[in-house]
């Protein structure tokens, strides 16, 4: 085992590594698959659309067309700080030049049309809607394209098929028991398959047996005599009345009008679309190598043929059918797809108006900007973006929750399942999901299997089909007399004559690479070599290749030390030889999800407490002192950068300012870049975003580098939790069924103390009896609760206040009623003042305290947007710091959780033989029955590390042996098991 160092690329710390293995690939953007899919819907996805919609006839055809040529989104009108400051969303308007052809008079006329504002994407991959951050989650769906299915009956399999297009009438083929195949159009009645290919245009018998006699030729079973006995139509008209009559029942079938129905159903774009994905999937089912373009995106007389030989073909032979499950036949739409989706609705909407608006209005003096009504769109979009069931509003917790958040799969939503209908199959992990969809990170509740998140190196491809990167592996190659120059011959070649021209492990020179292509031989038997050529493979192409773990033991030069390895064939677990392999996985920790592999020996862990700890981390409340993990995988850097919170230079160069809200770098040419940092702002959880600098003035920086810390993080690394010394033993029953006891100093230490910020909003209103006035002039008020407020009446930034305390002073008018003898006399003392005003103050709810951080007043004169009758309104933010108590909930990274059921006084906590006193008492039995064992390698490695100074990166899945474990403590000075006798100062 060597024992090297790591320093990833844009951290500060060094992490010492005990493994030889080293990732292929450094771990690519973790957020690529929200920003490269929306950057997709506004390169190509709007114009898809228009190109889609464009020319917009009127209802004739004859006078009017509207075309929508080009179109650019104008710079948004706030910055996305800003929108979040003012309580809006972070938008763009969306321009598009039209051009109105009058046919009549062949007059045109060119606008630009505005269609309604459009969110934009944050640079970490979220929306500002309303002030608040929301992530899109990319959904897992069936794919468009043709499955086929079976049924068992009489106890052998009849099959039938789905064809399932983007859009369009749905066909559902089925065989019966007596060999007669069936389709139904959109779930209507059932009709003979041949009646379907009459209608498409292949009339007689004679044909429609031609086309099958290749498949159909079972001694027993006949498929389409059997279904032609059946089939009432006898040529094309037949068919196509017999197809209109299912589809159409109780009305007239002529010829026409089923041919107009059936042509416009299946061969019409607008009508019927398989979508990109649905025509690649066919191509991809049946060979074919049909273009992608809108002409070919239809259902063809072809298309219908192939699938219906398929059904008897596998009638015939019965194989198995497709796998609905399985990831080639499931795909991810991300929020572009998705937005392009609502947008086609709005679009639709859009279509109806503008020609109504053609029949109605004055033809020759219309416009474009007269036809086009942006509202619908606006609607669709916002709809969207406010109440999809996919657009979420984002879990901010920490870094991680936030990073994992836009890394999240679901298969529900809409054209999804729903929790109630999904059964077990759906849900269980299949053996494509490996280095696609992570095993273990799943909800525990109603959505378990539902919900997923990408492993760490997948990607989604322009199809949305999941790709993971494998190392591609030479065995065999082509005799061409150059490639197999250097590598070692595998068996003994012989040439034509049958004489020894080359010796199993000889290396290949340029003159003997020369004499192998005169053999003839096609490809040259090399010795197995794992190459650093990296492929990516959606799960179908993964299926036919044979792949080994990285795991597997090679040498330097990338040759395997064993004859046979351990391999997935067809995605099943087997061993074969070495030479059969045509690729390896990356790196260990490419079958589970960015957040499994921040779990060390994670190998040692039962996968349902992995589960837990995935989850947990996620559920971290960021501390005031963070601290990167002694015992780290190697993964908590890149996940603190690509989750947002840390602040990356984007330039070389040197540190000129720092300061605690901005750190200005210069570059080579001596500009000035500025990086402002966040101040105490509130997340969406309520816990509290602040960046703070890790470079002083004067430091060298490259493209890349962390040069602030945000929540959680330290030094640019993840930093959930603490380091703590743990002491697994009863103590007096006070740990008794998972329960923690915790020491005292970690309270007086601040080391689990956190920021908490709420926000506090009052409106000033316009009532019927006059506005509402803010001011510290407020009856019944003594001067001890006005004594923060200023001379407005607005509490000032940096008071301290608790429950009861006014916030914003505020009084209403109110009505004249009929006056009490009481307050007659009130009112002959005071005045008129008290008469006709009550107090309508902002106090701070019960049981909250806290000093307030920010004050935000938003008023009309301002340019805010506010509702109808609401004069301004004013928002109070208050950070409140919570020490951890008992009955707080503490977790590890293994799943191992407990509830505090005592903070017990440093003296009276045991401590070690040098007199360090213990910080953590858990129970022992809480690690044998949950296998959990993680936990204890991590002590160990962590008290070996502790005492030798240094930080380790253990990778998930491919952890430090128990024998390096040992030797780090026998050199820490520690016993070899990690076992330490424990005192205390009351019972020695």
């Amino acid at each position: 085992m060597s024992d090297s160092k790591i320093i990833l690329p844009a951290v500060i710390r060094e992490r010492r590594t005990f493994t030889p293995l080293k990732d292929a690939i450094p771990l690519p953007d973790l957020i690529e698959i929200q920003r490269s899919s929306y950057d997709w819907f506004f390169a190509e996805g709007l114009k898809e659309l228009f190109d889609e919609i464009s020319p917009i006839r009127d209802f004739i055809g004859r006078d009017l067309e509207l075309y929508f040529l080009d179109y650019k989104l104008d710079d948004p009108k706030f910055d996305e700080v800003t929108a979040r400051a003012k309580n809006t969303t972070f938008e763009s308007a969306l321009r598009v030049k039209t051009q109105l052809i009058n046919k009549r008079t062949g007059e045109i006329k060119e606008q630009q049309v505005y269609l309604g504002d459009f969110p934009i994407m944050t640079p970490r991959g979220t929306f500002v809607i309303n002030g608040i951050e929301r992530v899109v989650v990319s959904q897992l769906i069936r794919s468009a394209g043709v499955f086929f299915t079976s049924e068992l009956m009489r106890g052998r399999r009849y099959y039938g098929a789905k064809i399932i297009p983007n859009r369009g009438a749905w066909l559902e083929f089925e065989t019966d028991a007596n060999n007669v195949i069936w389709v139904k159009i959109d779930r209507k009645r059932k009709v003979a398959v041949t009646s379907l290919i009459r209608s498409f245009g292949i009339a007689d018998n004679e044909s429609i047996k031609a086309k099958f006699s290749e498949v159909d030729n079972h001694p027993d079973n006949h498929y389409i005599e059997a279904t032609l006995n059946k089939d009432v139509s006898k040529d094309e008209a037949e068919g196509l009345i017999e197809v209109y009559k299912r589809i159409r029942p109780g009305d007239l079938a002529t010829v026409d009008n089923a041919k107009q129905l059936i042509h416009n159903m299946f061969f019409n774009f607008a009508r019927y679309d398989f979508g990109r994905v649905g025509r690649y999937k066919l191509n991809q089912r049946f060979g074919f190598n049909i273009p992608n373009t809108k002409e070919t995106r239809i259902l063809r007389p072809e298309d219908l043929i192939m699938i219906v030989r398929e059904i008897i073909r596998l009638n015939n032979t019965q194989d198995e059918p497709d796998d609905i499950d399985h990831l080639g036949n499931r795909r991810v739409r991300a929020v572009g797809e998705l937005v392009q989706n609502k947008f086609r609705v709005g679009l639709a909407r859009l279509e109806r108006i503008v020609k109504d608006r053609m029949s109605t209005q004055d033809i020759a003096t219309l416009t474009p900007n007269q036809l086009v009504n942006a509202r619908p769109i606006i609607g669709a979009i916002k709809e969207f973006f406010m109440s999809s069931q996919l657009s979420q509003f984002m879990d901010q917790t920490n870094p991680l929750a936030e990073l994992e958040h836009k890394r999240r799969l679901s298969a529900m939503g809409p054209g999804g399942l729903s929790r109630e209908r999904a059964g077990f199959d759906v849900r269980d992990v299949h053996r494509t999901h490996y280095a696609r969809i992570c095993p273990i990170a799943t909800p525990e509740g109603p959505n378990i299997g539902l919900v997923g998140h990408l492993a760490s190196y997948a990607r989604v491809n322009s199809y949305g089909f999941i790709e993971t990167p494998f190392r591609k592996v030479l065995h065999d190659i082509a005799n061409d007399g150059q490639i197999a120059v250097d590598e070692i011959l595998r068996d003994n070649v012989n040439n034509k004559s049958g004489e020894l021209i080359g010796q199993a492990g000889e290396k290949i020179t340029p003159e003997l690479a020369k004499k192998l292509k005169d053999s003839d031989m096609a490809t040259v038997p090399i010795k197995s070599r794992v190459t650093s050529e990296i492929v990516w493979l959606d799960a179908f192409e993964e299926e036919q290749l044979v792949t080994t773990a990285a795991t597997t033991e090679i040498d330097s030069s990338g040759y395997f030390k064993e004859d046979r390895v351990e391999v997935r064939e067809h995605g099943e677990p087997t061993k074969d030889f070495n030479h059969k392999v045509d690729c390896m996985d990356v790196s260990p920790k490419q079958i589970v999800s960015i957040t499994t592999s921040l779990i060390p020996f994670l190998e040692h862990d039962d996968a349902v407490r992995a589960l837990m700890g995935t989850n947990m981390q996620r559920q971290a409340v960021p501390c005031i002192r963070p601290q990167a993990p002694r015992v780290g995988t190697g993964v908590e850097g890149k996940a603190a950068q690509d989750s947002g919170q840390t602040v990356l230079t984007d330039v070389d160069g040197e540190v000129s300012l720092v300061q605690s809200d901005r750190v200005e770098i210069k570059d080579a040419k001596n500009k000035t870049h500025a990086y402002p940092l966040l101040k105490f702002m509130r997340s969406n959880a309520s816990t509290c975003l602040n960046n703070k600098p890790v470079v002083n003035k004067g430091d060298q920086v490259k493209k890349g580098d962390v040069i602030a810390d945000g929540a959680a993080t330290e030094k640019g690394e993840l930093a959930l939790g603490q380091n703590l010394v743990v002491a697994y033993m009863a103590w007096e029953g006070g740990n008794y069924e998972d329960a923690i006891l915790l020491s005292e100093t970690l309270v007086h230490d601040d080391r689990y103390t956190s920021i908490h910020i709420e926000d506090y909003t009052i409106d000033v209103r316009d009532t019927k009896l006059g506005p509402e006035v803010v001011t510290r002039d407020i009856p019944n008020v003594g001067d001890e609760k006005l004594k923060d407020l200023d001379e407005a009446g607005v509490i000032r930034i940096g008071a301290e206040v608790s429950s009861g305390d006014i916030l914003v002073g505020k009084i209403t008018p109110k009505g004249e009623t009929e006056l009490s003898a009481e307050e007659k006399l009130l009112r002959a003392i005071f005045g008129e003042k008290a008469k006709d005003v009550r107090d309508s103050s902002l106090y701070l709810e019960h049981g909250e305290h806290g000093k307030v951080v920010d004050i935000k007043i938003f008023s009309r004169e301002n340019g805010d947007r506010l509702p109808s009758g609401v004069i301004k309104s004013i928002q109070v933010s208050i950070a409140q710091l919570r020490k951890i108590q008992v009955g707080d909930k503490m977790a590890g990274r293994h799943g191992n959780k407990g509830v505090i059921s005592r903070i017990i006084p440093q003296e009276e906590m045991p401590f070690l033989p040098d007199g360090r006193p213990v910080d953590i008492l858990l129970n022992p039995l809480g690690v044998a029955s949950r296998m959990n064992l993680g936990q204890i390698l991590e002590t160990h490695l962590g008290m070996a590390a502790q005492s030798l100074g240094y930080n380790v990166a253990t990778p998930a899945l491919d952890g430090v042996p128990e024998k390096i474990i040992r030797q780090e403590l026998i050199k820490a000075g520690l016993p070899e098991d990690g076992k330490i006798t424990l005192s205390t100062a009351t019972r020695g």
